[in-house]
């Protein structure tokens, strides 16, 4: 295996900074940082463009709700344990001194810290701001680099997001507090196909995916319950479409729209067109994509 190259996508900096250090003493690995989802992007975009795309992206569960450039920084929580002797982090911008020691814990350095990926402000700046999380930005990053692998770091166990995660495309969920030789086996892993769960966390991840299985079985019953033109109907509700849309679409009066979606509700034993929606997701509905044809 050639070297591996890592994404820190943290918008705490010390943090950040901290980690991307400790990981850059291991021989094999490269490492970059982002402070939030638009720098993660811009970076990840130029890595490809340049040929030399990212294999890992490390993602902070809590990527922009507090912190970065939109508040106050978060409190530093200790980072993982260095196995080697103080190393450097190079970058274009220079070089950061790596953090001192303090028993087992890394201690950042008080002085400021310049940016890690450099344009990438003003990058941003020129593109539309998309706020993201780190789970949100995780799926995009994954649907848009299919070979990219994604590992979530977490402040806490929730059984949750972590299948939120996998959903997204996520390989690995590491705790913040866990040792370096915990995280890179974990980056090692994900790169030869392996998905790495904490086992304390593994217990509530079944659970909720066994919740979410029968919760799209039941969907399911009810969407197959529908008649062909219903179906229709409902896809094209999951499209956002209104009444007067839909009419048009598949060819009908916007009344017979009216009494195909009461029949819908109905039938999924809902009270709203968002509840439609939101039980047609579950049963893995989609959108109409196309002009429909009259029904036979």
């Amino acid at each position: 295996m050639g070297r591996i190259r890592v994404l820190v996508v943290d918008d705490h900096r010390i943090f950040a900074e901290a980690l991307a250090t400790a990981l850059s003493a291991e021989p094999e690995i490269e490492v970059g940082a982002a402070g939030s989802a638009a720098a993660a992007e811009h970076a990840l975009e130029r890595a490809a463009a340049e040929g030399r795309p990212f294999d890992i992206l490390l993602v902070d569960a809590d990527l922009g709700t507090a912190g970065g450039s939109l508040g106050p920084p978060r409190r530093p929580r200790p980072a993982v344990e260095p196995e080697a002797g103080p190393p450097v982090v190079r970058r274009a911008t220079g070089v950061v001194p790596a953090p001192r020691r303090a028993g087992s814990v890394l201690v950042p350095q008080r002085q400021p810290v310049p940016p890690v990926v450099t344009g990438a402000q003003q990058g941003a700046a020129a593109a539309p701001r998309r706020p993201a999380d780190g789970i949100t930005l995780l799926g995009r990053s994954c649907h848009t680099y299919p070979g990219l692998r994604a590992v979530v770091l977490a402040a806490e166990e929730d059984p949750r997001r972590a299948v939120r995660a996998l959903y997204a495309g996520a390989a690995g969920w590491v705790a913040k507090e866990s040792s370096l030789t915990r995280l890179l086996t974990v980056l090692r892993g994900v790169l030869r196909g392996e998905t790495h769960l904490p086992p304390t966390l593994l217990t509530g991840v079944v659970r909720e995916l066994t919740t979410a299985r029968r919760d799209r079985t039941e969907s399911e019953r009810l969407v197959e319950s529908l008649t062909p033109r219903e179906k229709q109907v409902l896809r094209c509700m999951v499209a956002g479409l209104g009444r007067q849309a839909v009419a048009e679409r598949l060819y009908l009066s916007p009344h017979t729209v009216r009494t195909h979606m009461q029949n819908v509700l109905g039938k999924l034993g809902v009270h709203s067109t968002l509840a439609a929606v939101a039980l047609a997701r579950r049963a893995g509905v989609g959108p109409a994509e196309s002009a429909g044809a009259p029904a036979s």
